[in-house]
């Protein structure tokens, strides 16, 4: 049965409701066999990451830049994952109150440095969650989960 690890840093009730919204789609009609497993940034480790086929991803942006949680996980796991995972199925949600990019472009060179694949694009919210973040957040979770199916 494929995994798909789920990383996040939620830190703020948007996060959450993105968080909801992401695992939602994880369980959408025809996605089954797939087990979702969800870690926080600062516990998930190099073995969740081997273990797992594909993730999904979610940070706020803080300064500009991935949240330090986030930089944590990837800093605790870059190098004993380097050359696991190439072609492994990804997507990205993050959140920030005035700025966005910073944070996804990190998380793009990191992921590209892994070998991952992105899979939809990231989805990015500024400000308070609103019906179509919460959308795109479900529409995520359903895309990476179901591109462990095929």
């Amino acid at each position: 049965m494929p995994v798909l690890l789920v990383v996040h840093h939620t830190t703020s009730p948007t996060l959450h409701e993105l968080l909801e919204a992401v695992l939602s789609g994880t369980s959408a009609d025809g996605i089954e066999g797939v087990e979702v497993r969800v870690r926080p940034a600062l516990t998930a480790s190099p073995v969740d990451v081997l273990e797992a086929d594909g993730f999904v991803l979610g940070t706020p942006a803080n300064i500009g830049y991935l949240s330090g949680a986030m930089k944590h996980f990837f800093d605790g796991i870059y190098y004993p994952t380097l050359t696991a995972k190439p072609g492994a199925p990804y997507g990205l949600y993050v959140h920030g109150n005035n700025d966005t990019a910073g944070a996804v472009r990190a998380a793009e060179s990191i992921t590209k440095g892994l070998g991952w694949e992105q899979v939809v694009k990231p989805v990015t919210v500024v400000g308070g969650a609103d019906r179509a973040a919460t959308a795109a957040c479900w529409e995520l979770g359903a895309t990476v989960a179901a591109s462990l199916l095929g």
